[in-house]
């Protein structure tokens, strides 16, 4: 039965069953999950691993074949293999008498209405372990599904059909994890609402830029429950207590937050981190993210590395290819100029109209250049005449000379508009970087910005298109709010700084920005900034791996 099984003489990498279960309910997940190493907790997750938990743990003895004795044997949480089948388990429960065990496997949704009793994907999974008990020595001809809602269970035979079914879909399972680029997604299938992967895989989205569809579904989340937590008092220690960070200075606790609830930590200056707390960040994927006590982006802790390497691998070969990164570039730098008119329209009441058709003009310009040089001078030109009219977008506060903007500098800002920017600006970096790194890439290679030691290249990349609608707004308002004062900043030897006390407003104004909902411009549905930036990214992991014929700028209408 085994013998064609392996290849070439040689042991088959061993796929494991559930991941099988995955296969027959949908390729594409099978292969994000398996194959590029993404997955995403959510509601029912979580809900099928408390269900699953009385299962999990190592209880019973599990006896060798020639080893069983005549009680009844019952044992959970068994790992086994089967070398010529190529797949690998963790079951459930077995229950047996003697040499003739029974898997069962627990699911924690209701018995479906269906002939058989149980959902094939599942038919699949069970009698996929049945096959490895038989390699293993024992007797096995049917198996249990346990389904927790309705406490039901669903015995299944293992015929000669279902038998053929497994070994059908292992194959060509090994085949489609063998693909470098994963299957297309399903269309308009009733199983992508209910997904945990939903927002990795972007099924409508997906199929419209690939012209295989018209129609997008608002099943993507519209924003993140989990969300930042930054820590700026000095001296300062983060530690973990159970299942929540403690955060405490010389005079005790000052917060205590729970880790289900934080998607990532940022530290400023001196900001310590036990290490205790640092394991458990990193083994939840929570990037730590570290910055100056003035708010210069330093870089991010995080766990093991993105699995996809194929990403990677298709964004170097990119990198190294000009003719096929300025078509990347293109986008990205007219869509910031799009979104810089679009600021300008909106905020500066008497923006000349000659002003919005050079705007307009340098899109077109950037849309036909053909090297990177060109580019940074279309770019070049474009930031002149934005940054001109950008004093013309702030409300003038009586007596306060030092919010007259004249023109962008940096490194150090000489201003307070500057310093607001530059602050603003590192703020998106962070995110960005933590974004490309959650999603595969290598932050560090751009397709755009030249690549220099430390600097997040492809960060900084994909954050132009950004930059006016999140850090040039958020300085905007902070202005014409006047949630920032003139005695929020701190000049020396002609340098510029925020205050401490102003950059916990700063980060407030930031964050309140990134949750704000908009209007998805390509695909219609409501969305906050700080989802948008993560389905850009994936949106450009679509164009490197061929699943998408454009990457469609962010452009706000």
């Amino acid at each position: 039965m085994f013998s064609n099984i392996t290849m070439d003489g040689k042991a088959l990498e061993l796929i494991p069953v559930r991941m099988l279960n995955e296969f027959v309910y949908c390729p594409r997940l099978f292969y994000i999950e398996y194959v590029q190493g993404d997955f995403n907790e959510s509601a029912d997750t979580l809900e099928g691993h408390l269900k699953h938990k009385k299962v999990d743990s190592e209880i019973g003895v599990m006896p060798l074949p020639d080893e069983q004795q005549s009680e009844r044997l019952h044992a959970r949480s068994v790992m086994l293999s089967g070398e010529k089948c190529g797949l690998i388990t963790k079951i459930d429960l077995i229950e047996g008498d003697g040499v003739k065990v029974t898997p069962v496997d627990y699911k924690k949704g209701s018995k479906p209405d269906l002939p058989e009793g149980a959902w094939l994907a599942d038919q699949i999974q069970v009698c996929a372990q049945g096959l490895i008990l038989r390699e293993n020595g024992y007797e096995c001809n049917t198996g249990v599904i346990y389904y927790v809602q309705t406490k039901s269970r669903v015995t299944i035979k293992f015929t000669e059909e279902l038998v053929k079914q497994v070994f059908e879909f292992a194959k060509e399972a090994r085949k489609t994890a063998a693909n470098p680029c994963a299957p297309l997604p399903l269309e308009d299938s009733p199983k992508c609402p209910r997904c945990a992967l939903v927002g990795i895989c972007l099924p409508d989205e997906t199929n419209l830029l690939a012209g295989k569809g018209d129609v997008v579904r608002r099943i993507v989340p519209a924003l993140d429950e989990a969300l930042p937590l930054y820590v700026q008092e000095q001296g300062a220690t983060v530690s973990k207590s159970g299942a929540e960070l403690i955060i405490k200075n010389k005079d005790g606790i000052v917060a205590r937050t729970r880790l289900m609830d934080i998607s990532q930590l940022s530290m400023f200056g001196n900001v310590q981190i036990t290490t205790q707390a640092l394991h458990e960040l990193c083994d939840r994927n929570i990037p730590i993210c570290h910055f100056s006590h003035g708010g210069w982006f330093y870089g991010v802790t995080h766990g093991m590395s993105h699995k996809n390497v194929e990403l990677r691998r298709k964004q170097f070969a990119l990198a190294e290819n000009p003719d096929k990164s300025i078509e990347i570039a293109r986008a990205f730098i007219s869509g910031k100029i799009r979104n810089c008119r679009t600021m300008l329209r909106r905020n500066d009441a008497s923006v000349p109209q000659k002003v919005l058709d050079e705007l307009t003009k340098s899109v077109e310009q950037a849309n036909k250049v053909v090297t990177s040089e060109e580019l940074l001078g279309v770019e070049g030109n474009a930031a002149r005449i934005y940054f001109m009219r950008f004093g013309n977008m702030l409300k003038k506060q009586a007596g306060v000379t030092g919010f007259n903007f004249t023109e962008r500098n940096r490194r150090p800002p000489r201003d307070p508009i500057n310093a607001l920017l530059s602050y603003t600006y590192a703020l998106m970096t962070k995110d960005f970087a933590i974004t490309l790194l959650a999603t595969g890439f290598d932050p560090y290679l751009g397709l755009y910005h030249a690549p220099r030691y430390g600097k997040p290249a492809l960060a900084l990349d994909l954050m132009e298109e950004f930059r006016p609608l999140i850090a040039d707004s958020v300085v905007v308002t902070l202005i014409n709010n006047e949630e920032i004062q003139a005695q929020d900043f701190i000049t020396r030897a002609g340098a510029t700084a925020v205050t401490p006390e102003a950059r916990k407003r700063i980060i407030r104004a930031f964050e309140r920005r990134l949750e704000t909902q908009i209007t998805h411009p390509v695909f219609g549905y409501k969305i906050n900034y700080r989802r948008a930036i993560e389905v850009q990214a994936r949106l450009l992991a679509r164009y490197l791996t061929g699943e998408s014929r454009e990457y469609p700028a962010f452009c706000t209408r």
